[in-house]
């Protein structure tokens, strides 16, 4: 299978550069800056992309490639840091720019090259550094410059060795998709083979090869992730996939109930349903902080899982394999380089939460593929538009939208407030136009008048974003009469909360999640 890989000095912007490379069709996929060159030139890729970090190349601590990198006769296109790395290691000079370079410029083409082939001699760009190329290794020439930087594109056609100094994988640069296209399509000669047909055909005879005569255990949340994951292994293994629906006391209002008509009943999946409310909400008591609660309900789940499992099969041995829904970006190692925004934030529920010992071999279907992909492969296994379309939900649920400690009390108090929220915003007809929406109840309480009484309540949050993929976010500019619906509902209908705020914050800086 064609590929190409991205090579991670730390950006905050490297998922955004596999989602592009996809968006042409090709997989990708993210590996540490210092993997081995030996270990690249066996996965064999068509080409390979450096990505932006936070250092300077010339810093003790930098985050350097391994040298071989450059021997390997595989295209290779350095961005932003990448570039100056490029530049570095080939004898080339970075320096400290005279005033750092941040946000859009102009760049001037002055050489013909394949990486702006039938595009206009100048263009808009995104740029963000303080460093710039001074001088050029042997073999490089310029390619294009801007106002700060004489050589804002490079290249050294021989050897197949590209540098940028901006960043064409964000939306800022308007033609940024057209240049890794050129790279992937004209430079690294890919085809266009990465589609979701392929990927289910492939992944289909994948799980057949591996199963075998085996059975499978999947935790079913009734989340687009695990519910695409069990249409996927349903049609490639049927009857021998068991789907276990643990209720965790933190799932929407009705939540257990849809779950078990659509995919017990609807779909002919064999599915157990275990109601483990009690278990949950003791082992979280008095717990505040959000990575414990993660952990907890992650822990918690593969017990009262394993148990459950044991109920639903009188051999549970026979089930070999745990299937989950996770996805690329739970699965992609953040970099620790200081300064480094991309950092880990917090523990995913799906690979932060498990034993290191368990009984089951982990067996993950769509850990390939972003959020927007797996929607895709759901439509096109047949399944209704209110899950493949359903929004983002946590796996921990509610837990972490619930700042403080978790109770059987304030869960009531924000399922109704969630409910109130998703039924105004699909009768608004936004409902699957927006990423995600949703309550947040706040560990705050605030004085209010009702009824012409002194009321000390809860503060409800209302979150609503734009993304693409999750990797980044914008807030939604609701409009003033809707949020003055939700918050007129929420008030009245909810017992307990006596204000409603709204969060107009973006990803980055905030996270999606509060917790």
């Amino acid at each position: 299978m064609e590929q190409i890989i991205i090579l991670d000095f730390g950006s905050q912007y490297t998922q955004v550069i596999a989602r592009r490379v996809r968006e042409c069709q090709v997989f990708s996929q993210i590996l540490r800056y210092d993997t081995p060159a030996s270990k690249l030139a066996e996965l064999q890729p068509s080409g390979i992309i450096l990505s932006g970090g936070p250092c300077s190349v010339y810093d003790k601590k930098a985050p350097h490639c391994d040298a071989g990198l450059w021997q390997l006769g595989i295209p290779i296109l350095g961005i932003c840091y990448g570039m100056q790395l490029m530049a570095h290691q080939l004898g080339g000079k970075v320096q400290r720019g005279d005033k750092r370079e941040y946000g859009p410029a102009e760049i001037a083409i002055e050489k013909d090259t394949t990486l702006f082939r039938e595009m206009a001699y100048e263009q808009q760009v995104w740029m963000s550094h303080g460093d710039k190329v001074t001088k050029l290794p042997d073999g490089f020439k310029t390619i294009a410059k801007s106002g700060n930087s004489p050589f804002a594109v490079i290249a050294d056609d021989s050897r197949q060795l590209y540098g940028l100094q901006f960043h064409p994988e964000v939306h800022h640069t308007p033609n940024g998709k057209q240049v890794l296209s050129n790279f992937i399509h004209g430079i690294c000669r890919c085809g266009r083979n990465w589609t979701m047909k392929s990927f289910i055909e492939r992944s289909i005879e994948d799980i057949r090869a591996r199963v075998g005569k085996d059975k499978v255990l999947l935790g079913l949340s009734g989340g687009v992730d695990s519910s695409v994951a069990a249409a996927l292994l349903h049609k490639a293994i049927g009857k021998q996939l068991l789907c276990v629906f643990v209720n965790n006391g933190v799932l929407r209002k009705g939540e257990a109930e849809g779950v078990q008509k659509l995919f017990g009943r609807g779909l002919g999946i064999h599915l157990h349903y275990e109601d483990a409310t009690k278990v949950f909400l003791r082992r979280l008591k008095s717990v505040e902080d959000p990575e414990r609660k993660r952990k907890i309900i992650g822990r918690t789940f593969v017990e009262v899982f394993d148990n459950a499992a044991k109920k639903a099969a009188s051999k549970a041995r026979g089930y070999r394999f745990l299937a989950q829904g996770t996805t690329y970006p739970d699965v992609i190692e953040s970099i620790p380089i200081a300064g480094n925004p991309a950092a880990m934030i917090k523990s995913h529920h799906n690979v932060g939460g498990l034993p290191k010992k368990m009984r089951f071999e982990l067996l993950e279907p769509l850990r390939q593929l972003f959020k927007d992909e797996v929607r895709e492969v759901g439509a096109q296994l047949g399944l209704p538009k209110e899950i493949v379309w359903r929004q983002p939900f946590p796996g921990p649920g509610l837990a972490v939208r619930i700042l403080g400690e978790v109770t059987a009390e304030r869960i009531a108090v924000l399922q109704e407030a969630d409910w109130i929220i998703i039924d105004e915003m699909k009768k608004a007809d936004l409902y699957y136009k927006i990423w995600q929406t949703f309550a947040v109840l706040l560990p705050v309480k605030s004085v209010g008048v009702m009824g012409d009484e002194r009321t000390y309540e809860n503060a409800v949050a209302i979150r609503a974003v734009h993304s693409v993929d999750g990797m980044t976010a914008d807030w939604v500019r609701l409009p003033y009469d809707l949020l003055a619906k939700l918050s007129t509902r929420i008030i009245n209908e909810v017992k307990g909360v006596n204000r409603v705020t709204f969060d107009i914050s973006s990803k980055p800086p905030a996270t999606i999640e509060w917790e």
